[in-house]
């Protein structure tokens, strides 16, 4: 016999929303979910599972932006840096000319 109830990606963001916004009137984390979880019908280890899943699914996504960023400012960096070379590439070759211009005494 199969009992598993589906949820709509609506209910479970909500009831996420819902723990991350009252953990603070409760006792403890496990109490709001507790009471979240039966007021929504689910179990508590689900909506464990679900704000588990939320969690890791915000990390990932920071985690990606930072490193978006990152590249961006590496890339930055890196056109910066081959400015710079060619500059100092061009200066050291007009000294070496001059040298070479420059009479003997």
């Amino acid at each position: 016999m199969n009992t598993h109830k589906r949820y709509s990606a609506e209910v479970r963001e909500r009831a996420v929303r819902l723990v991350q916004e009252q953990q603070g009137e409760y006792a403890s984390n496990w109490a709001a979910i507790c009471s979240i979880a039966g007021k929504i019908g689910c179990t508590p280890e689900t909506l464990i599972t679900w704000c588990k899943a939320s969690i890791g699914g915000q990390a990932n996504d920071l985690g990606r932006k930072s490193e978006q960023e990152r590249l961006k400012q590496l890339e930055r960096e890196n056109r910066e840096l081959k400015r710079a070379v060619e500059i100092l590439r061009k200066a050291a070759a007009f000294f070496a000319q001059a040298e070479f211009d420059r009479k003997p005494r």
